[in-house]
């Protein structure tokens, strides 16, 4: 999870700009400018990068899952056999993220599901599998890690995937295939009290900077990747990021995030003005009034009209005051994520601060959606939405019914982008939901005066490297591009 093209980098930029919550500050290198732009290839670098990457993840899947398999526990030793029950579970449920991502973002892929030790021209130029046959694969997996995973674990093994994360991807996934009815009952699983999950009462706490201890006590948490800072694993050479994870990086647990959105630190990119704007809309308590959303405060930096952050280092030192965002000259910037509100600048490419991959929030918005879609937009959408709004640290009005449905999926894409902005989520809603094309385009219109999403950018290009490899791929290209 913390290889190159995930989550250490560039995971979040890739899909912060081109689902347009970030967008590129003018340094910003050329790779990455092309996903800014949308004018990117089949040899773009981050595209291949995730490719690379989610196919180690379920290279090394396979190999823990064949062997694990094949070895038999001791009989005098039960914990032996609980363990391998574990390990096959989790190595399931992360190749299904694996192939969760690669499906969703490259359509028809290899479907490669076995541990191979010789392998065969045949098996390297394995053909793209039907979308259908991924998600199948996708939900098998899923099931069995639900099946094999423990409900959660002592605190020296947080990090793991629980039965709960399995649950909520495999609920995500039905959602994601339209699957209103399963997904709903998935994901009502994780509202029972038996998982335990609830809304942190602090929204920041999210995004903050963990105690080593505490980790990943907080009840939102599902799924999440674990980092610390280069100082807790004693990092010799802090530039892992750029490619040392395994080699002369070191224990490289951590991203650098905070330090390459950071606006008094890189300040490679900016939280887009359509965003900070989607935080003011119709009161729904009284829509002839405009209503600014509290999670703004959490979200970005910015002046008191918009609701942002207006004052950092709020923890800098013991006694002092806080100190003004100088929004005259920086404008609207990046919060989430951030270490502000305890150092004036971070000063280095290395971050703590724990990846959400899945969190509470968002499974019970997915739940809402799953009613909505089925035509159902009363009293469980509602509470479920509302439950979401009326979180302690956010306590924004609550809506006193949804409406039609066209009214109730408006309201619901409305929430899912004001809690998830910066979090890598709005690309694939408006792709599944078919609206990243007008959107986008109309979006930037407004903003910089470009249209640049065109019909082909609903799904990355087949990476060039892969054409290179696998003759299979090569021959079932459409348009030099998927």
């Amino acid at each position: 999870m913390l290889h190159t093209g995930l989550w250490t980098r560039e995971w979040y930029f890739t899909f912060d700009l081109l689902g347009y919550d970030a967008k590129n500050n003018q340094p910003l290198v050329g790779d990455l400018l092309q996903l800014a732009q949308y004018n990117f290839g089949t040899d773009q670098n981050q595209a291949n990068q995730i490719w690379s990457a989610l196919y180690q993840i379920i290279a090394r899947a396979n190999v823990v899952i064949d062997r694990a398999q094949v070895w038999k526990p001791d009989p005098l030793k039960p914990t032996e056999a609980t363990d391998q029950t574990q390990y096959i579970a989790e190595a399931k449920f992360l190749r299904a993220y694996a192939y969760f991502q690669l499906v969703n973002l490259y359509g028809r892929v290899p479907l490669r599901t076995h541990y191979i030790t010789l392998p065969t021209p045949a098996d390297i130029n394995a053909p793209r599998a039907s979308v259908v046959d991924i998600w199948a694969f996708i939900e098998k997996d899923l099931t069995d890690a639900e099946a094999g995973l423990p409900v959660s674990y002592s605190s020296d093994h947080y990090g793991r995937a629980t039965q709960g994360a399995a649950v909520a991807l495999l609920g995500k996934s039905y959602l994601y295939e339209k699957k209103w009815s399963q997904a709903q009952t998935e994901l009502t699983k994780l509202t029972q009290t038996s998982f335990g999950y609830s809304l942190a009462p602090v929204y920041n706490d999210l995004f903050d900077d963990p105690k080593q201890d505490d980790a990943a006590a907080n009840p939102e948490t599902i799924f999440q990747v674990m980092n610390q800072k280069w100082t807790d694993w004693g990092i010799g050479n802090q530039y892992y990021v750029f490619g040392g994870q395994e080699t002369w990086g070191g224990k490289a647990t951590h991203s650098d995030r905070a330090q390459e959105y950071g606006w008094n630190d890189w300040n490679n990119v900016h939280i887009t003005t359509t965003a900070v704007k989607a935080f003011t809309y119709p009161n729904p308590q009284n829509p002839s009034a405009n209503y600014v959303d509290p999670r703004a405060a959490f979200t970005f930096y910015g002046d008191a009209a918009s609701g942002g952050q207006t004052q950092y280092c709020q923890l800098c030192t013991p006694g002092a005051p806080p100190i003004a965002f100088p929004f005259a000259s920086k404008g609207y910037e990046w919060l989430k994520y951030e270490y502000y509100n305890k150092q004036a600048s971070f000063g280095g490419p290395q971050s703590g601060i724990n990846g959400q991959v899945i969190r509470y929030a968002d499974v019970l918005l997915m739940l809402a959606e799953s009613y909505i879609q089925q035509g159902n937009t009363g009293a469980q959408p509602l509470a479920l939405i509302n439950q979401v709004r009326s979180r302690p640290s956010v306590n924004a009005p609550l809506y006193p019914s949804l409406g039609s449905q066209a009214n109730a999926i408006t309201i619901l894409m409305r929430e899912r982008q004001l809690e998830l902005t910066g979090e890598q989520s709005r690309y694939f809603d408006l792709i599944r939901w078919g609206i990243a094309k007008q959107t986008i385009n109309a979006e930037r219109q407004i903003e910089d005066g470009t249209q640049p999403f065109q019909d082909k950018n609903v799904l990355l290009p087949i990476p060039l490297s892969e054409r290179n490899a696998n003759s299979a791929v090569a021959k079932d290209i459409s348009g030099d591009w998927n």
